[in-house]
């Protein structure tokens, strides 16, 4: 092969064309980078501007949705029958569309009495005919969150005859049995219990749909605000209603833009260009409480981090075993570090702020504790034991492995994802999962109906929704305890049956809860009545003032 060599000048061009090809071919790229990105600026005093995730929505409907954003969306569109007051969660429901209500002897009709001069969007009047609708039409459609009113019996051949308007101002419900009158109330307070425009719903119906596919991408309710736009996996905005019946919302638009980077919504948010940040990392949150007119707000979530213990390992059955592991987990540690900003420690089924919380923490990190409950057991020398866990929580599996070692436990990874660890914990076929749950509506019953009933304890009952039941935790007598809880009227009274139950269940259960979650948010100083409605409802604008 010939060896060629290139004369110098030749180089030079050579070089200075590639040099001026890059020069053109990095303004070009510059230039349609910044063409795409979006033009902000600071927002007006009557307009509230929020970066979060929304790309979860995929329905307007509020007998389908069943997100997290579209929660939010939802419950500044939709009034409902009763509703929580923002400024004052623990105090629980109240009336909002309905001004009062009445149970009868039997406990099992509620009528409620609709607060009059209340209208729709469209200018309709609110009666109890369109409550009838509503609930009707959620029970009918029987979309993902119809579960919440069907558990009280309602079906599409009785919903007529248990859910009926007796003229324009009072609504019936007939549940199938006595049911504390809170755990109804509680549940109306859903997305699903919004109440809909039914003249303008059944106008755009097709077919037998009942206006769903309408619905999905359009709104028809009563609340503080209306959709003027929705563009999906983009941004939504809403338009203050001046017949809100709480008086018109200070702010007279909301734009809620799809932000999914940490960065870029602290980046916004310090610069001024949005009033409110809702999905900001713990390193982000650090840096952004350091700039001049930003303040940080954490609120309580209900989600739930616990580790699970089956009952068919006959090493873990032994409840002083189960003891000892729930002193062999470094609960402030993990709290402290990587968790920082996102859990607390809580050791209760019941998240913080739902009726019957407790707060009590009896464990801690005790390894001299937990070696005497293992000696105890017959397990002085410890054991070898499998723990499964998702991807997203390895950080946990392994602080527990670590721990779990100082007492002389070997406990082995099995990493998978969500759905692998998930199959194997609805097939009861696993030693010690980490796992994650929250509720599904603001009722202490959606947590007590997973973790502390399970009277049919066989393989073949297949209660994958219950988790005692995946656990194997057979438990008649606790399971009578939380039925007497979901049936008492008084309000009181229901609220301490479930402390009590929730305390037997810390001592005695295969479940060590370890952490609530929290959600820290970012906003502008001036941005006041801002909150995200703790661990039981969702977002509220009306109140936010600049």
């Amino acid at each position: 092969m010939r060896h060629v060599t290139t004369p110098i000048l030749n180089r030079k061009q050579t070089i200075m064309k590639l040099v001026k090809s890059f020069i053109v071919a990095t303004t070009i790229s510059l230039i349609t980078t910044l063409a795409i990105l979006p033009v902000w600026a600071k927002p007006p005093a009557d307009i509230l501007v929020i970066a979060n995730r929304i790309g979860d929505i995929t329905t307007l409907d509020p007998a389908e949705t069943f997100e997290f954003s579209g929660g939010d969306l939802s419950g500044n569109i939709y009034g409902r029958l009763v509703n929580f007051d923002p400024m004052n969660l623990k105090a629980g429901y109240k009336g909002d569309l309905a001004v009062s209500w009445t149970v009868s002897e039997d406990g099992r009709t509620i009528v409620f009495k609709m607060r009059p001069g209340v209208k729709f969007h469209s200018g309709n009047p609110v009666t109890a005919q369109d409550a009838e609708y509503s609930l009707r039409r959620a029970v009918l459609l029987n979309k993902t969150p119809s579960f919440i009113l069907t558990q009280f019996g309602f079906n599409a051949d009785n919903v007529k005859e248990r859910i009926k308007a007796t003229g324009d101002g009072t609504l019936s419900i007939t549940t199938d049995k006595k049911y504390a009158v809170s755990f109804v109330l509680n549940c109306l307070t859903a997305n699903i219990g919004g109440i809909v425009d039914s003249k303008v719903v059944k106008a755009h119906a097709v077919k037998n749909d009942m206006g769903n596919a309408w619905l999905k991408t359009h709104t028809a309710g009563s609340g503080a605000y209306r959709l003027v736009k929705w563009k999906p996996n983009q941004s939504y905005t809403l338009q203050s209603n001046p017949n809100f019946y709480l008086g018109t919302p200070k702010m007279k638009r909301v734009i809620v833009r799809h932000i999914q980077e940490s960065s870029m919504q602290r980046l916004l948010l310090e610069k001024g260009d949005i009033d409110i940040a809702r999905n900001l990392s713990p390193v982000d949150v650090t840096g952004a409480s350091k700039v001049k007119g930003i303040a940080i707000d954490t609120e309580l979530r209900g989600r739930l981090l616990y580790f699970v213990m089956n009952q068919k390992n006959p090493t873990l059955s032994k409840p002083k075993v189960r003891e000892a592991l729930k002193y062999l987990a470094d609960y402030k540690g993990m709290a402290n570090s990587f968790l920082k900003g996102q859990f607390i420690v809580h050791q209760a089924f019941l998240p913080r702020t739902y009726l019957g919380a407790i707060d009590d923490k009896p464990y801690s990190l005790n390894v001299e504790k937990a070696k005497t409950l293992l000696a105890e057991a017959g397990h002085a020398d410890g054991f070898e034991i499998e723990i499964a866990v998702g991807q997203a929580r390895t950080d946990i599996a392994q602080s527990l492995q670590n721990t779990f070692a100082l007492a002389g436990i070997k406990a082995k990874l099995s990493i998978g994802t969500s759905k692998q660890v998930l199959s194997r914990y609805r097939a009861r076929n696993f030693q010690i999962i980490v796992g994650s749950w929250g509720p599904d509506y603001p009722d202490p019953h959606t947590n007590a109906s997973a973790f502390a009933v399970n009277a049919d304890n066989r393989d073949e009952a297949s209660q994958t929704g219950v988790l005692a039941w995946r656990a194997a935790w057979h438990i008649p007598k606790m399971t009578l305890e939380t039925e007497s809880a979901l049936i008492e009227k008084d309000r009181e009274k229901r609220a301490e049956l479930y402390r009590a139950l929730q305390r037997d269940h810390q001592k005695r259960s295969p479940f060590a809860i370890m952490f609530q979650q929290t959600e820290q948010t970012g906003r502008r100083s001036k941005v006041k009545n801002f909150n995200i409605g703790a661990a039981v409802t969702s977002a509220s604008y009306w109140l936010v003032t600049k």
